[in-house]
């Protein structure tokens, strides 16, 4: 299981107010988005004083970096429950890996949460580096089974591949997330990038993917 690190800030976790400042930043913004995101705002939306906030929180950089090791640990527990029990072959840990991040980006808080992370690192080396570092930790789960399923890759080229199979995927929420112009299509979509992924992951050569790089330079 993944572990988050200790959270940050001035207090004990799992705290009452604590826990309602969390969840009223989440709320914050995936309702209301980025330009949203203020300890004041924060405050108003759990009933607290913007003191009371910045007591535990002094920077809403904090909260993010809290959020993001929370949605870790959690992600963590998932890939726990449904990939990484006893007895399933690389393919189909791959195939639920692959499963699983599309069907979160069906969910209202994923198509929101990450668009409008992005938003703020778009403004924060900080907040940038923490959310590269979540989605590092994506493309380490599924080069680990890509690694198995394909031993002729370097690492290189194992990250290369998770890279591919990561991005495509998370390229598909303003199209096929939660309330997008094609949110209707997300079962096909799902079903072809199972297929066409794990087919990837099974038969890429090193030598394909020094060939394609060489074509588009």
């Amino acid at each position: 299981m993944i572990l988050a690190p200790p959270r940050p800030g001035i207090y004990v976790r799992g705290t009452e107010t604590v826990d309602q400042i969390l969840k009223a930043a989440l709320d914050v913004l995936i309702d209301e988005g980025a330009d949203a995101f203020t300890l004041r705002r924060i405050a108003a939306r759990c009933d607290m004083k913007v003191g009371n906030v910045s007591y535990h929180f002094p920077r809403k950089e904090m909260l993010i970096q809290v959020m993001l090791d929370e949605l870790v640990e959690s992600y963590g527990s998932v890939l726990d429950q449904t990939v990484r029990k006893p007895g399933l072959t690389a393919e189909e840990r791959l195939r639920r890996i692959i499963l699983l991040c599309l069907d979160d980006i069906q969910t209202k808080r994923t198509t929101h949460l990450f668009t409008e992370l992005w938003a703020l690192a778009n403004h924060s080396d900080f907040v940038a580096d923490r959310v590269r570092a979540f989605y590092q930790r994506v493309h380490d789960a599924i080069g680990e089974y890509v690694a198995q399923l394909n031993p002729a890759l370097s690492p290189d080229d194992v990250h290369s591949v998770a890279l591919f199979i990561s991005a495509s995927m998370e390229g598909s929420t303003p199209f096929l997330g939660h309330g997008k112009p094609w949110a209707h299509k997300m079962p096909a979509f799902t079903a072809l990038a199972a297929t066409s992924f794990i087919h990837l992951a099974k038969t890429v050569t090193p030598h394909d993917i020094a060939g394609l790089v060489r074509e588009t330079a």
